[in-house]
């Protein structure tokens, strides 16, 4: 029985090699277009994992990976034992969490309000509006906040002034820092956020809207019991990948953003590893920093999956 078990196997897999082999040959052009993108992953994110090693080794550039000493958990114990650690933590938290609470919803949000406009040609030129500060760098959303909120000569601080209110230096002030650095973020990114949640708009049967609208509904009810429950499996993707970033704030945007004066509410774990890992050549602690990050998300990840999943969600693996 188990042979014939077996020979059955392998006739149904010799079967299948051609119907494989002609699918291929049918969507290649697709599999080429695949390509650039999977080598980019491999070469540029699978690939560098294995230099994780040297977060359990004391690394010296001119020994090498293969002879460098080995330490174990040292760094990963000096890491949780440093003073700073608490206040990166607490930093890179709170940032984390403000951008949750008032960055997520506002593409969700910005969406709904673009979906419900009539005329294409306004909706078209409003899109392209608040799409276009993501094309901007960190460099130039900053540099503009800059010239806006500076002391001297900064617009904000004029009409401040014209007001009768005294100037604020929002750039060195610590209780200013993390509304600015939220604010920025909504300008840059809610535009762009909006094009996935549009998409599983469009998706959407038009009846429903059309049956709602017969029994009476009104549009802010269409879009409460409509719209909102058909896009709410794509909200509890993003969320789940967005709560995995959760340590990955992005070292550009606070980088050009810290300095002296904030320092205590800025510093956060990704300019922390350029600090220790290329100002101060402590290439394995900077690495052990980076690993601590990499598990956070990950646990993260799988844990609001888990739980997206036990509210019938279908979560994103």
């Amino acid at each position: 029985m188990r042979d014939t078990a077996a020979l059955s196997e392998m006739v149904v897999k010799e079967k299948q090699r051609p119907e494989l082999r002609r699918r291929f040959i049918k969507n290649r052009a697709l599999y080429m277009m695949i390509l650039p993108g999977f080598l980019f992953f491999v070469i540029f994110k699978y690939i560098p994992m294995g230099g994780l090693v040297i977060a359990f080794q004391d690394y010296q550039p001119y020994n090498g990976i293969w002879n460098s000493p080995w330490v174990g958990w040292k760094h990963f114990e000096r890491l949780f034992a440093d003073q700073m650690f608490v206040t990166i933590l607490r930093n890179t938290l709170l940032l984390f969490f403000l951008n949750l609470l008032f960055y997520f919803p506002v593409p969700i949000i910005l969406a709904l309000m673009l979906n419900e406009v009539r005329i294409n040609i306004f909706k078209r030129v409003v899109q392209t509006v608040v799409y276009i500060p993501h094309f901007m760098s960190w460099v130039i959303i900053v540099s503009i906040s800059f010239v806006m909120l500076s002391m001297d000569r900064g617009i904000i601080n004029e009409l401040f002034v014209m007001m009768g209110f005294e100037k604020v230096n929002f750039l060195m002030s610590t209780e200013w820092f993390r509304p600015m650095y939220v604010l920025q973020i909504i300008w840059r990114e809610a535009g762009w956020g909006t094009i996935i949640y549009l998409a599983a708009m469009a998706a959407i049967d038009p009846g429903l809207y059309e049956a709602a609208r017969i029994d009476g509904a009104s549009r802010l009810r269409q879009i409460w019991h409509i719209t909102l429950p058909s896009i709410r499996s794509v909200i509890v993707v993003l969320l789940i990948l967005k709560i995995g970033d959760v340590l990955e704030l992005g070292f550009e945007h606070i980088y050009l953003l810290l300095n002296s004066m904030n320092r205590e509410v800025a510093e956060i774990f990704d300019t922390y590893v350029f600090t220790a890992g290329l100002r101060q050549g402590q290439f394995s602690y900077s690495t052990a920093v980076g690993f601590f990050k990499s598990i956070v998300g990950l646990i993260l990840v799988i844990s609001a999956n888990w739980l997206s999943k036990k509210a019938g969600e279908e979560g994103i693996y």
